[in-house]
């Protein structure tokens, strides 16, 4: 089961480069994947079905603490979910190599999620742990939304899938909130034991029976809102806006069908709950009823089945969720059976948009004459569809209405309630007829008045995948038998209620069952034949609810109170957001300290007698952040703030935590260049800041809030009720991780999911200030010093530097090729020689250095992120010696391939100990002889530390680029009578 979830996220990782080599072949090497795997889960039957092994499973820790493992368990749902997840998603994919045109944009993308999505739903139905289930089920839910929205163009794409989106997130979040409440209720979050247990549960008295039952309910709400149940049936529809094959497969064979398993898995346990009758018969039998009537009176193809799907998943919920033995038994045969032919419908609609260039019933005439084949396997889908003999759809049918005849005579729920639903599905049935055959005439019979669509040959290979489908819908009607075996496991965990027995055959005899289908179809026929007058009285019929309206009007609601609440708190003022943020932590804080018993320190003082130079390191905060209040200057104001954080560093360092220094240090002196060129855009005073508003309230709110931390610092000191861990940090340090720098150790081997994170964060943050501040793609590579003209960057015109223009330029005629760019790009008048001589004194000296930090890290002070801040302070000074072309030539690399290589790096040394069995960031210690150094002990963590490096190296020089190579650019873009650089050319303007 891992092998299958890693085989479809490894290959959707790689399907744009084959999408990219390929084109739209690419999609049969998709295919191929859930192919394999379907093949796979074909010789696991005998596993999964054999009467003395238990069912294989995959548990491998995660997260021991929080009960949440990865669990994966193939048992017979499971294995019957797979059967369409992976055999429909085979057939869709390949299908999209031929519903797509080659020149399509976004193909890889969209190849990429489709296969995704497959893998996504197999995790879903083999997880085992509520937690896991619940991350499948969200992936689903940003996956679908991709997949809808893949037509980014349109409006109504981005609309259907944003709708999926808020509708189905809701869902699961209501879901999650059940889950937790049911896991605790249970004592476990493993699905298997919870479902064991659920006896035990539901003899529990008071509120930890009211608990699970709402738990339970609010399980359902999400079933409900990703099947498409009512009230929230409406995005079903809406998300016909996708391509064809994604409707085929999502909404017809997965996506929808996660629901309907998640009621079928909890139904042996929980089907006598308080609210689950009530909401399975309510929903469902509704849900069943409007999406029939409405796909009466719907002129597209797609959405005729879309409105169909509705009905039926209302349909599979009521089944489902009923409780009984033939009733389940029925209900996962319709299951399948809907899989085949609503997938197989919708790949014919794709078929025909495809081929005639529209999906309009009073356009389309004459399809069934122009593609006979088509038409036959349309037919076979329709009469599926409908509950005709001999086909899938019939012997479900005819087992769902054995089954809720046994209910109504002998099931729990009484005769009253019992015959009432009866009667309800076979009005909906009747519904389902009619629409079939609505479907059936409108895509494919001559019309009267219309003229023959003109249609396109279709090729064996882009009807393949519905031929099959409807093939297997055939064989099912055939040999029912076969699914039985598959399906009765599952049913026998259910009481039985009909005391003759229930099996799935084609031929029952003369029964009631028999009877009420002859029934259907009857009155459906009619219903057809007087389709005019329906669509007439539907038509006079005012919508007194309309849940879509519903929705959407609450989303204006939300607009509106989201730009009240906008508009009075983004006031666009720095104080009212700090008084507001300071202010609330200050009540907070203060409200738990005289609301709670809370245990002060009684090992106080104000200096660390062995350390007295503190108070010089105190009194130089106090004073930067004094001048830093005071400034009216920006440049003064962020040199000041830097001061206090020169005066942290030094307050670690005399606490001898020299990491914690040399780190401080260097980030405050990043975080000053990175001011220092962001402030040349921006005035040079500080106008608010010297009009002085707000004086005493700023300094009331800075004083408390500084005495509620150091309160905060105390009493957190003084409510230590168990040893530090931090005691064996050193030890573990040294046997796990193999080094004697306890905080380098801790960063790469110890907590390195954290690092992992972090520096994930940085890549992002990069990222983002790249996106804010690049015009131009990012991945665009600086210009070189050799497409400008010599001497022409910065070039003024003013009479008063002559006189050191004239000096410049004599170290600018200098025979040789400078390692400095510097002396043949700028102006002479914008050169430095005391910088450019700094620069090449210790550019080399601070690379060597940084490397060393980086490898010595492991037991000495240093480590990847400190030598990677040195790399790039390094890689500063070089800019600010030569300018923007200098920092083209020092990073040959982009600042885009340092964080992704970084990352790579760091990802590749977490997943390697996998595959050699070890845990994910398990490092390694290796040690060997070298002729000259002797004793070498590697440790692979410093692997990750090079990761770390690079991805730090990498966010230096984003920011250099962004703050300093653009704005460079914009100025001299902006100047007059200088040389400007357009498409990497050199262009010379003249004033």
């Amino acid at each position: 089961m891992l092998f299958v979830l890693c085989a479809h996220f490894i290959v959707a990782i790689i399907a744009p480069i084959l999408f990219a080599r390929w084109g739209r072949a690419a999609f049969y090497v998709l295919a191929a994947v859930p192919a394999a795997s379907f093949v796979w889960l074909l010789v696991q039957y005998q596993n999964v079905y054999s009467d003395t092994a238990p069912s294989p499973t995959v548990d491998i820790p995660w997260i021991p603490v929080l009960d949440l493992n990865l669990t994966f368990r193939m048992d017979q749902l499971s294995w019957l979910m797979s059967l369409l997840v992976l055999g429909v998603g085979a057939l869709v994919l390949a299908y999209c190599a031929r519903y797509f045109k080659t020149d399509d944009a976004g193909l890889g993308g969209f190849g990429a999620q489709l296969l995704a999505f497959a893998g996504v739903m197999f995790g879903l139905v083999t997880a085992d742990n509520l937690i896991l289930l619940f991350v499948f089920w969200e992936l689903t839910t940003v996956l679908s939304y991709l997949l809808i929205g893949y037509a980014r163009t349109r409006i109504a794409a981005r609309r259907a899938a944003l709708q999926a989106l808020i509708v189905t997130t809701f869902g699961g979040l209501a879901m999650l909130v059940g889950l937790i409440m049911v896991g605790e209720s249970a004592g476990t979050y493993s699905i298997s034991a919870v479902l064991a247990k659920a006896p035990e549960l539901l003899s529990m008295d008071g509120t930890a029976q009211v608990l699970l039952d709402i738990g339970i309910a609010l399980i359902l709400v999400g079933a409900v809102t990703k099947s498409a149940l009512l009230p929230f049936h409406f995005w079903l529809p809406g998300a016909m806006a996708a391509p064809t094959p994604v409707s085929a497969y999502l909404h017809a064979a997965a996506m929808v069908k996660a629901g309907i398993y998640l009621i079928a898995r909890l139904a042996p346990g929980f089907a006598q709950t308080e609210y689950w009758q009530a909401m399975i018969v309510v929903l469902g039998l509704g849900t069943m009823l409007l999406g029939g009537w409405r796909a009466l009176r719907q002129y597209d193809l797609k959405l005729i089945l879309a409105y169909g799907t509705v009905s039926q998943l209302g349909f599979l919920t009521l089944v489902v969720g009923l409780g009984g033995q033939e009733a389940a038994m029925a209900g996962m045969a319709m299951v399948l059976a809907h899989g085949l032919f609503k997938a197989a419908l919708f790949l014919v609609v794709g078929i025909i948009d495809h081929q005639s260039g529209t999906r309009d019933i009073r356009e389309l005439s004459g399809v069934f004459k122009s593609a006979p084949m088509l038409g036959v396997v349309a037919l076979i889908g329709v009469a599926s569809m409908a509950g005709l003999p001999p086909l899938a759809g019939f012997i479900a049918k005819e087992g769902i209405f054995q089954a809720f005849i046994a209910s109504a005579n002998h099931g729990p729920a009484g005769p009253v309630i019992g015959w009432t639903v009866l009667v309800g599905i076979v009005l909906g049935s009747v519904l389902t007829f009619a629409y079939s055959a609505r479907f059936m005439w409108g895509g494919f019979a001559p019309k009267a008045k219309g003229m023959a669509t003109v249609f396109k040959p279709v090729s064996w290979l882009f009807l393949a995948a519905p031929a099959l489908l409807s093939l297997l819908t055939v064989a099912y009607g055939f040999f029912p038998q076969l699914v039985e075996s598959w399906v009765k496991p599952y049913s026998d965990q259910f009481p039985a209620y009909d005391p003759h027995g229930m099996h799935l055959l084609l031929w029952h005899g003369f029964t009631p069952a028999l009877g009420l289908s002859a029934l259907v179809v009857t009155a459906g026929t009619a219903l057809f034949l007087l389709r005019n007058k329906v669509e007439a009285f539907q038509g006079r019929i005012p919508a007194t609810v309309d849940f879509e309206r519903g929705y959407r009007q609450s989303i204006v609601v939300l607009d509106r109170v989201a730009i009240w609440v906008t508009g009075r708190t983004q006031r666009g003022s720095l104080f009212f957001y700090l008084a507001v943020i300071l202010s609330t932590s200050i009540a907070s804080v203060l409200a738990v300290l005289f609301l709670t018993d809370q245990h002060w320190s009684h090992d106080l003082y104000f200096v660390d007698p062995g350390s007295p130079f503190q108070l010089i390191a105190g009194a130089v905060i106090v004073i930067g952040a004094i001048a830093a209040a005071r400034a009216s200057k920006r440049f003064m104001a962020v040199l000041m703030v830097s001061v206090t954080g020169y005066g942290i560093a030094l307050i670690f360092a005399l606490q001898g935590a020299p990491d914690l220094a040399l780190t401080q240090m260097l980030v405050e002196t990043i975080i000053l260049v990175a001011f220092v060129l962001a402030m040349r855009s921006l005035p040079a005073s500080l106008l608010e800041r010297t009009a002085g508003s707000h004086k005493a309230a700023r300094l009331i709110i800075g004083i408390a809030f500084g005495a509620t931390m150091v309160v905060v610092a105390i009493v957190a000191m003084g409510s230590r009720i168990h040893v530090p861990v931090s005691l064996d940090m050193p030890i573990m340090a040294y046997e796990g991780g193999g080094g004697l720098n306890v905080v380098n150790v801790t960063l790469v081997d110890i907590r390195a999911w954290d690092t992992f994170g972090e520096i994930s964060v940085l890549a992002i943050a990069a990222t983002g200030v790249a996106s804010l501040i690049f015009v131009r793609g990012r991945g665009q590579r600086l210009p070189r010093a050799e497409t400008v003209a010599t001497g022409s960057v910065g070039k003024l015109q003013a009479a008063s530097f002559e006189p050191t223009v004239q000096i410049a330029k004599r170290f600018a005629a200098a025979p040789g090729n400078p390692w400095l760019v510097a002396g043949r790009t700028l102006a002479p008048e914008r050169r430095s020689i005391i910088i450019e001589v700094v620069a090449r004194l210790v550019f080399h000296s601070i690379i060597v250095i940084s490397i060393y930090l980086l490898l010595a890290g492991h037991n000495a002070t240093g480590g990847g992120f400190a030598g990677g801040l040195v790399a790039g302070l390094a890689l500063t000074i070089r800019y600010l010696a030569g300018g923007r072309f200098e920092l083209a030539e020092a990073t040959r690399i982009s600042a885009g391939t340092l964080l992704g290589l970084g990352l790579t790096i760091a990802a590749l040394t977490g997943l390697a100990p996998l595959f050699l069995g070890g845990d994910v960031f398990q490092s390694a210690i290796i040690a060997f002889e070298l002729p000259i150094f002797g004793h070498v002990k590697f440790v692979t963590s410093t692997l990750f530390d090079i990761g770390v490096y690079l991805v730090v190296v990498g966010l230096v020089v984003d920011v250099l680029r962004s703050l300093g190579s653009e704005i460079d650019k914009h100025e001299e873009d902006g100047m007059d009578g200088v040389a400007l650089i357009q498409d990497d050319e050199p262009l010379e303007v003249a004033k």
